[in-house]
């Protein structure tokens, strides 16, 4: 099945599009219960525009084996070569993920570029990498998974080299270049785990404080979110993978209690393995969260896919027993109010918002208000008449339940959260000392 792509635009005479042209190819697999082919393939078509790929021609196949050379048949590989003679196409981008054989294989039959999903998605993230640890983290992704890739395309350089770097007097270039990635994915791996114990020890400062985290599939809204429950300007755009830092912020917003915020990277269905293990630090911020906010995009056609590509995730970073909360976002978008219901049947207990509008945000403050109450620990303390003047204090690390006024001293009954009985120690020792001072 052939379709020209809904996206590709006719350039106008005086202007020229110098974008790659991309020919997508998306299967579907017999009986394995995947999601839909349309809705892979507009996703996969995101991919190629965020990554700046004028798609000129979208191919879908139905198999129930892998081809083990070409991963599709033989028939569709020559359809897509007949593609690509008559659109000039640049590059062909695979829905799924490639075997190094078969790579070299269609791009041998192909005379240009093949790559699969995995290597779009990192393509994606090196564009949109800004900060020291997410260049290296996307640098390093990509490098392991480019390394089994390399094809014998030097083989004919295989004369001898030697001097300054060079481990054995007759390498190829293959082998050559193969060593120099090894080189350096060890030099990148020493880097994160430099980064990784500075966040830990930004992590330890803030163990006293309530940590919420916002986790969900890329383009859900998340830093929108983010911007609204904080007044942070974190980045918005309208793309894929447009965050790829954590953030962390306080809540101000009419809330009451000190609690921090951070916005993770965006999940995608089949993300690479290695990019997973590659923003490891970023990932550290789930992690540590007390509370989980899950957020889904409730206007798109595959919400159920985000909501099961999330759970994924956190189960696989083994913290399926935190605290969550479904946050069913985008509801200015949904114009059927059946949709909304449905996903409410689907998922009971969620809170459904627009990030964009503020609507419903007050009944996710109120749950993370109420989530937070949960955790906190019952304390009681009593102060002299004359030490009264702390109480203010106190409110700042404790909530007060109760007061009472005894005929020697103050009773005071307190909800306490992590850290806040030691804080309370600490003023009330200070308090004295100063008194016999």
């Amino acid at each position: 099945m052939n379709r020209e792509a809904k996206t590709h635009k006719k350039v106008s005479s005086n202007t020229k599009d110098i974008r790659e042209k991309a020919i997508l190819i998306g299967i579907e697999f017999f009986s394995n219960g995947s999601s839909p082919l349309d809705n892979n393939l507009k996703e996969l078509n995101g991919l190629a525009e965020t990554a700046h790929y004028n798609v000129i021609s979208i191919v879908s196949q139905k198999l129930t084996r892998i081809n083990p050379k070409l991963f599709i048949r033989k028939g569709k590989v020559e359809e897509v070569a007949q593609l690509i003679r008559q659109f000039s196409a640049d590059i062909v981008i695979f829905d799924e993920n490639l075997s190094p054989a078969q790579n070299r294989n269609l791009e041998s039959i192909f005379k240009c570029r093949v790559i699969d999903r995995s290597w779009l998605i990192l393509e994606i993230f090196g564009n949109h990498a800004r900060t020291r640890e997410a260049k290296a983290q996307v640098e390093l992704a990509s490098l392991k998974y480019a390394l089994p890739r390399l094809t014998k395309m030097w083989g004919h350089l295989s004369r001898q080299r030697g001097g300054i770097g060079m481990k054995d007097a007759g390498e190829t270039q293959i082998q050559l270049d193969r060593r120099l990635i090894r080189d350096r994915i060890t030099k990148l791996d020493r880097k994160l785990k430099r980064i990784d114990l500075e966040k830990t020890t930004q992590r330890k400062n803030r163990r006293d404080i309530y940590k919420v985290a916002l986790v969900g599939y890329t383009n859900s809204g998340k830093s929108t979110l983010m911007n609204q429950l904080t007044g942070a300007e974190t980045l918005v755009e309208n793309k894929l993978f447009a965050t790829l830092d954590s953030t962390i912020r306080k809540i101000k917003k009419n809330f009451p209690y000190p609690v921090v915020l951070s916005d993770t990277v965006g999940l995608i269905d089949k993300l690479p393995h290695d990019l997973i293990a590659s923003f490891k630090s970023t990932l550290d911020e789930v992690r540590d969260a007390n509370l989980l906010i899950r957020v889904v995009d409730t206007s798109d056609s595959n919400a159920k896919l985000q909501i099961q590509t999330t759970n994924n995730l956190i189960n696989e970073l083994g913290v399926e027993g935190t605290d969550s909360l479904l946050v069913l976002n985008k509801i200015d978008k949904v114009n059927d109010p059946d949709i909304l219901e449905l996903e409410l049947q689907r998922n009971p207990g969620a809170i459904i918002i627009s990030s964009k509008t503020g609507a419903g945000l007050n009944v996710l403050r109120n749950a993370i208000i109420s989530s937070y109450e949960r955790k906190l620990a019952s304390h009681q303390i009593t102060i002299k008449y004359e030490q009264a003047n702390l109480i203010p204090q106190i409110r700042k690390y404790a909530v007060i339940v109760q007061i009472e006024y005894k005929d020697t001293f103050i009773s005071l009954d307190l909800r306490l959260p992590p850290g806040g009985k030691e804080q309370i120690e600490k003023l009330l020792k200070n308090t004295n000392q100063a008194e016999k001072s």
